[in-house]
C-alpha cells in the first residue's frame, strides 16, 4: 500500500498491536511531525519501551528498519498547501509549520543519503578533477544551487562559472570543447531547456554530469549522473527538501576533488581562507 497512507494504516491497526508496539503508535499518532525528527532511541523513550521493539513496529508496516518507516512516515504528511510545502497544512501555526519544514527535509537527506552511489560519486569525481573548466548551469531553484557551486568549486584553480540564464547556457554549451565539464543541475530532470543544452554540450565534445531524476530525460542526455528518487513535488509546491539535498551533493563533489587533490592542496584553500580574515571583527568582539 501506498506510503501515503502510512497514518491511516496505523489507526487501523491500533487494535491488532501488542501492548508494546500500541506505545509506539501512540507516541507517533500524537505527534507524526515530531516522530520524523527522532532517533530510535527517543522515539523508544518517549513510549517507554525498548529499540527492538521499535525495529519491530517498522517492520508490522512493511518498513526494512526505523529509517525506512521515517521516509514513509514523512511522505505520509504530504498533501499540505500548493506552492509552501507539503507537509504544511492550512492553519499551522509557527510551531507546526517549523516542525514539519526541519522534519521533511532531515528525512529527505536520509533517504538520499541512502541511494546516493559511491561508484557513480567516484565517477563525477573523475571527470571533475580532469576538467579544464567547468560550467554550472540551472534554472529557478536548481540556479541558486549551481551559483553555490561557482562558490566551491572556483578554489580549485580552474576555471569555473555558473549560469541560470537560458540563453547564455545555449551560448556556452555551444562553445565548449573536449576537455570541458558542464554540470547540470534540475531536480525533475524534466526542463525542456535544460534537456535541450545537455545534448548541445554533449554534441560539442563537452562531458555533461547531471544532477537530477532518475530515468529522467536529462538523465539520458548525460555522460554520468548523481541521481535522487524522493518524492517532493515540485510542480506544484515551494522546492524545499530538494534544493537542500542538491546543495549537499554539490557538497559531496567539492570535499571529493578537494581530498583527491591532496594534503599539498590545503595550502592553497588555507590561503583563499586567511584572505579573509581582514574581512571580519574579531570573534570576541561585544557590541
Amino acid at each position: 500500500m501506498a506510503s501515503h497512507d502510512l497514518l491511516d494504516r496505523i489507526r487501523r491497526r491500533l487494535e491488532e498491536l501488542n501492548r508494546s508496539e500500541r506505545k509506539v503508535a501512540d507516541v507517533i499518532l500524537a505527534d507524526p511531525e515530531s516522530a520524523t525528527g527522532m532517533s530510535i532511541a527517543t522515539l523508544a523513550q518517549a513510549a517507554s519501551v525498548s529499540e527492538p521493539t521499535v525495529n519491530r513496529f517498522c517492520r508490522n508496516f512493511d518498513a526494512k528498519g526505523y529509517p525506512d518507516f521515517k521516509i514513509k512516515l514523512a511522505q505520509s504528511l504530504a498533501g499540505g498547501t500548493p506552492y509552501v510545502s507539503q507537509a504544511v497544512e492550512p492553519g499551522d501555526g509557527a510551531a507546526e509549520y517549523t516542525q514539519k519544514i526541519f522534519g521533511a527535509t532531515i528525512a529527505a537527506l536520509d533517504e538520499a543519503r541512502r541511494q546516493a552511489d559511491p561508484l557513480r560519486i567516484e565517477r563525477m569525481v573523475d571527470y571533475l578533477i580532469q576538467a579544464k573548466q567547468i560550467h554550472f548551469f540551472g534554472l529557478g531553484a536548481s540556479g541558486a544551487v549551481a551559483q553555490d557551486a561557482q562558490h566551491k568549486f572556483f578554489r580549485f584553480n580552474l576555471p569555473v562559472t555558473s549560469y541560470v540564464d537560458v540563453l547564455m547556457q545555449r551560448m556556452i554549451a555551444a562553445a565548449c570543447h573536449t576537455g570541458d565539464v558542464v554540470v547540470v543541475i534540475s531536480w525533475t530532470g524534466r526542463t525542456r531547456e535544460l534537456v535541450d543544452i545537455a545534448r548541445l554540450a554533449h554534441e560539442s565534445g563537452a562531458v555533461v554530469l547531471g544532477i537530477t531524476a532518475p530515468d529522467s530525460p536529462l538523465a539520458r542526455e548525460c555522460t554520468e549522473t548523481l541521481e535522487v528518487a524522493t518524492h517532493e513535488d515540485t510542480d506544484h509546491f515551494m522546492p524545499m527538501t530538494s534544493r537542500m539535498i542538491q546543495l549537499a551533493l554539490i557538497d559531496v563533489l567539492a570535499t571529493g576533488v578537494t581530498l583527491r587533490r591532496g594534503e599539498d592542496f590545503l595550502t592553497h584553500l588555507k590561503k583563499i581562507k586567511d584572505s579573509l580574515k581582514e574581512t571580519r571583527y574579531p570573534a570576541s568582539t561585544k557590541r
